[in-house]
């Protein structure tokens, strides 16, 4: 019997607050892997801390909610270890660009073969309304109540800087668009990043009609292998632009992993020892 999004439901209900984006995260995410025919029991899901953090407790999937700012090394952890796994991770923009920040270009450039939602409301939403990285210069929140006066990270320019494989962005108002966004992260083999914009009602730094306002499709005549291009597109701070900004094909993770050990088990005359042989001389 083919899989619904109600496959993908954990027993737990959410408990965000009415109107918060994550809802339609949450309901795009279960469609577009019952769209893929993947089975929950080959799924892992990661979450880290803040409110996207409850996205692995109502996943009804292998998961795991970890610490603050460690959820891509937790996921690229168990994507090595299961490469046979669908491993999806999920962050908001404090957590994943704060104290996170810094495990992104190595996942990058490992091209481990994961999906990262990075979910941006530019708040620290759970923990009362502080400044994130990406909130807006001049905004007044309980920790700059004279107003920020640090630039907000671009996310999209710096996923590209890093060569990230797969780069999208997306809004929570865009439920249709997501799920499409969404399939491809996941059928895409490498480190797949979706930036979702998504408005938090409780500390609205980004409010639904700001997004409204702002957001605009990518060109159709883009080419996604154009990272300069991409590069133009997301320093348009007059547009949030939404599509898929680049993606490439390049090695992944395990496609390396693989050559070490073929490479490794094949030095002696080209003939081949086993993996606890080669162990073996290092005892």
């Amino acid at each position: 019997m083919k899989n619904t999004s109600q496959n993908y439901k954990s027993a737990i209900k959410p408990v965000w607050c009415p109107g918060c984006g994550n809802y339609a995260i949450l309901k795009s995410l279960q469609k577009a892997l019952s769209e893929l025919e993947i089975e929950p029991e080959n799924i892992v899901t990661v979450s880290g801390i803040g409110c996207s953090g409850r996205f692995s407790h109502y996943m009804n999937t292998y998961s795991l909610h970890g610490t603050h700012g460690r959820a891509v090394p937790t996921a690229l952890g168990a994507k090595a270890a299961r490469p046979d796994l669908t491993v999806l991770c999920v962050g908001g923009d404090g957590d994943g660009l704060g104290i996170g920040g810094g495990h992104i270009p190595h996942a990058a450039r490992k091209n481990v073969d994961l999906t990262y939602i990075l979910i941006d409301n530019r708040i620290y939403g759970l923990t009362k309304g502080q400044s994130s990285p990406t909130t807006p210069i001049d905004k007044r929140t309980k920790t700059s109540p004279y107003g920020v006066y640090e630039e907000p990270l671009n996310a999209i320019a710096m996923l590209l800087a890093y060569d990230t494989s797969f780069i999208a962005r997306i809004s929570s108002l865009q439920m249709k668009e997501m799920v499409e966004i969404l399939k491809e992260a996941i059928n895409h083999k490498g480190f797949s990043v979706i930036n979702v914009m998504s408005p938090c009602v409780t500390f609205p730094v980004l409010g639904y009609d700001t997004v409204r306002d702002l957001i605009k499709p990518i060109p159709e005549n883009h080419d996604p292998s154009d990272k300069l291009k991409a590069m133009q597109l997301a320093y348009d701070d007059t547009k949030l632009y939404t599509g898929i900004f680049y993606k490439v094909q390049k090695p992944t993770l395990e496609d390396n992993l693989n050559k070490q050990i073929e490479d490794a088990v094949s030095v002696e005359d080209n003939q081949k020892v086993t993996v606890e042989e080669l162990l073996e001389k290092y005892v």
